[in-house]
């Protein structure tokens, strides 16, 4: 089933898990390199997996080379180092006799990642409590402040994840100083992640709840209760999920 795409104001979301060259990527000024050394490549990849996760190139569609080569003044070569960073991120996919697509977007997609997410980002805060630093609980306390400054989150409509260091999920995983676990949920899937988010949109009566639960697993990351850190995510991920699968329930 094709979702509807529609605006990035997620409670939850398979994550606000993304990126993709370094292997910790994205930070807020995540995974894009700095601007001066920018190569056209670089440039490339930055704006096509923007319109790609927001839905200007839409879900589904052929990738055309000549098309975008001539729209970006691009070279061939730059312009399919920029495909292969996209096809790492699983934003496109290759097929014989077909060529490049972006990827759909399906529901047992979304649902897969969940339970990927459940398992991954659980002992993403079981390691967070474990390894711990006052750095790191200090950065987490700022971002959970700086989310309760939301409007949308204040009023109870919405819980808007930034992208990278301001999203909470990319902070706890970034947390958990395991180099496979960042790699796998903050570069190969972060950026499908968003996309699910941002055209799927997922406006939410749990936009307070879902604070709450934030707030309770950094509790126990800071108390270093790591058993507790792994619980608390793995049911507010299944919260979220099942908030997911009634708001597509009642979609069809």
């Amino acid at each position: 089933m094709t979702m509807e795409s529609a605006k990035d104001q997620s409670t939850e979301a398979p994550a606000t898990m993304s990126e993709v060259p370094p292997a910790h990527a994205p930070t807020a000024s995540a995974g894009k390199p700095a601007r001066g050394s920018q190569s056209l490549a670089d440039r490339l990849f930055l704006s096509l997996r923007k319109d790609i996760v927001e839905g200007r190139i839409a879900a589904g569609s052929k990738i055309s080379e000549p098309e975008l080569a001539r729209r970006f003044d691009a070279s061939r070569g730059s312009l399919r180092e920029a495909l292969m960073r996209l096809e790492s991120l699983s934003l496109i996919e290759r097929r014989v006799n077909v060529g490049a697509r972006v990827v759909d977007l399906t529901e047992r997609g979304l649902l897969e990642i969940y339970d990927v997410r459940e398992a991954l980002e659980g002992m993403a805060c079981r390691l967070a409590a474990e390894n711990r630093s006052e750095d790191d609980l200090l950065e987490l306390r700022r971002m959970l402040a700086r989310h309760e400054q939301q409007e949308e989150l204040k009023q109870g409509t919405a819980y808007y994840q930034p992208e990278g260091d301001f999203d909470f999920h990319f902070r706890i995983v970034q947390a958990s100083h395991n180099d496979l676990l960042i790699d796998t949920l903050c570069n190969k899937l972060y950026y499908r992640v968003r996309m699910y988010r941002y055209q799927l949109g997922m406006a939410s009566p749990r936009a307070h709840r879902a604070f709450r639960e934030h707030s309770h697993i950094i509790e126990a990351i800071e108390a270093g209760d790591g058993e507790l850190a792994e619980i608390l995510m793995r049911r507010h991920i299944r919260a979220s999920r099942s908030n997911i699968e009634n708001k597509l329930s009642q979609q069809n």
